[in-house]
């Protein structure tokens, strides 16, 4: 063209500009734009999209504001793409002036516009700013409906996220492959497996090619509910793996303490590029298997071998790994001399160790320095608490109450979960709310009686009040965890594994309980706490006692 002096027309240009981006010459792209004498509205948009299909979001804004200024009036197609550029600290600010143009320029009925709009408010979390422009939008399509079920999701509004894929799905809404993995996504974090497994028979029905991300998603689900038979399954028969396929399912053996399984699975990753996710997944499976000194061999190649550097994250694993095994002088040289600053994850992970392993001396060490660092956190105050309960230093736990009331620190109250016949029933420590309270509380009286039959002595250090033996019996009768086992042996089938996800770690009485009531049940428990899971059957647990 250049050659023979051909005078090519503005549509011309335009293709040439698009083939120069999407053969990734960008500053090609860029000087066929600045050559053209005259330029469209499809021109625009195509310079503006290829900056911010390359995350150069500062310059697609520049540009439509220069396009502005040239008098050209942007169309739906450019407002989409502007309004994807529209992330970042500034990304909320630009993003409110878009959609004053949007409203002004008669574009906020436009399904196309619209899901953009609503997109670049999930995005930036003003969730309730999305909802309202999903609600106004007169036609919806699959994309304005999973962008709002994707936006409940990735702010983990995970129950608000189902709520919206049930009423859309019996309106009739067409899915794709995105609104199952992300739908899949907030089921895992609800534990939701049947509603996971309905998921799994709708992608069945609706014939939809196995994406890698929905298989993914898929193994993320099964494993985050227990379920790993089915994850595993989801794994072998993918007829094409990435990274991120073993990491989930490394993960997933991790979070049940199975060890041997994640490092069985780990050397088996021949063909694949392990990546700093996949070392964190086992160093974590370690950790949670007690597997300490395989871990540590783990690190200690990573260091030397120098494939991966070593991030702050496997600084963290290995922290955790010898604190649980109770290394935990060990674990103060090493957070001493490792190449990063200390994180108050690592200090936290410290702390609980201390706590189980009864190191008093370190556990005000490390609590100090926590304490230094967020005075906010509750559950350093409490940990703290037991250390000293566990200790009998009762002066010592009512000063750390004093610190809490001074600071008005509130400790989160805990609170279990299990899904019966497809609803959600929750109980709080020492709950008073839930219609069936006394017929439950009954029930974990009847099973503590039993129970003692065979040996339960309670734990009378996971109570962290200065009363009498008997005072605190009773408080451990009401710990969230029993409620929510008691009522599902109440009201479930007399087959089948019983659920229960709990918001904090579960307390080493409410453990013993667990591991004596499948005794004398006969039923298997599933409990997922904040850590890891705990299938516990016939009287013991897959943790091996070791948190």
């Amino acid at each position: 063209m250049i050659k023979t002096h051909y005078r090519a027309p503005t549509y011309l240009d335009t293709r040439l500009l698009i083939m120069y981006d999407m053969c990734g010459k960008l500053d090609d792209a860029r000087e066929v734009f600045d050559g053209m004498p005259q330029r469209n509205i499809v021109t625009w948009t195509a310079m503006i999209a290829a900056y911010s299909r390359r995350g150069l979001q500062s310059l697609a804004i520049c540009l439509f504001l220069c396009m502005l200024r040239t008098g050209i009036f942007p169309n739906e197609f450019t407002l989409a793409t502007v309004l994807a550029s529209c992330i970042g600290p500034h990304g909320l600010e630009h993003g409110r002036q878009m959609h004053s143009l949007v409203i002004k320029n008669n574009y906020n009925s436009h399904v196309y516009v619209g899901s953009s709009l609503l997109n670049m408010y999930a995005k930036a979390t003003k969730i309730h700013d999305a909802r309202r422009v999903f609600e106004v939008l007169p036609e919806r399509d699959i994309v304005a409906c999973t962008s709002i079920i994707s936006g409940y999701a990735q702010l983990d509004l995970d129950s608000e996220a189902l709520e919206m894929f049930q009423k859309l799905y019996n309106q009739g809404m067409e899915c794709n492959y995105v609104t199952f993995a992300s739908l899949l996504t907030a089921l895992a974090r609800l534990s939701a497996l049947e509603y996971g497994k309905q998921v799994h028979g709708l992608v069945i029905r609706h014939q939809l090619p196995f994406y890698i991300v929905l298989q993914n998603s898929m193994i993320y689900m099964y494993a985050k509910c227990g379920f790993l038979l089915y994850a595993r399954r989801v794994f072998d028969y993918m007829p094409e793996r990435t990274v991120i396929s073993w990491n989930a399912m490394l993960v997933g053996y991790g979070d049940h303490g199975l060890g041997r399984e994640v490092m069985s699975l780990f050397k088996s990753m021949r063909d694949v590029k392990s990546d700093s996710v996949t070392y964190t997944a086992v160093l974590s499976g370690c950790s949670h298997g007690g597997l300490t000194d395989e871990g540590l061999d783990i690190f200690d190649s990573m260091v030397k071998d120098k494939e991966i550097e070593p991030e702050i994250g496997h600084y963290a694993c290995v922290i955790d790994l010898l604190g649980r095994a109770g290394r935990i002088e060990k674990a103060l040289e090493f957070i001493t001399n490792m190449p990063f600053e200390p994180t108050i994850a690592m200090w936290g992970s410290l702390l609980g160790a201390c706590r189980v392993h009864g190191n008093v001396s370190a556990g005000e060490y490390v609590a100090q320095r926590l304490l230094s660092i967020e005075p906010e956190n509750a559950g350093n105050y409490v940990i703290l608490s037991n250390i000293y309960a566990d200790a009998g230093r009762w002066d010592d736990v009512v000063n750390v109450r004093e610190m809490m009331k001074d600071k008005t620190v509130i400790k989160e109250p805990g609170k279990s979960s299990i899904n019966l016949n497809k609803t959600i029933h929750t109980f709080h420590s020492g709950d008073r709310s839930h219609p069936q309270k006394d017929e439950v509380n009954a029930k974990v009286r009847e099973l503590c009686e039993k129970i003692r039959e065979i040996g339960y002595i309670p734990d009378l250090s996971c109570v962290l009040h200065d009363v009498d033996d008997e005072q605190k019996e009773r408080i451990l009768l009401g710990h969230s965890e029993k409620l929510a086992i008691a009522f599902g042996l109440m009201f479930s089938s007399q087959h089948g594994i019983l659920r229960v996800t709990k918001n904090l770690r579960i307390c080493v009485d409410c453990h013993n309980f667990a591991k004596l009531v499948s005794e004398i049940t006969t039923r298997e428990l599933l409990v997922r706490d904040s850590k890891r899971f705990h299938h516990v059957a016939n009287g013991s647990c897959s943790c091996g006692d070791f948190w």
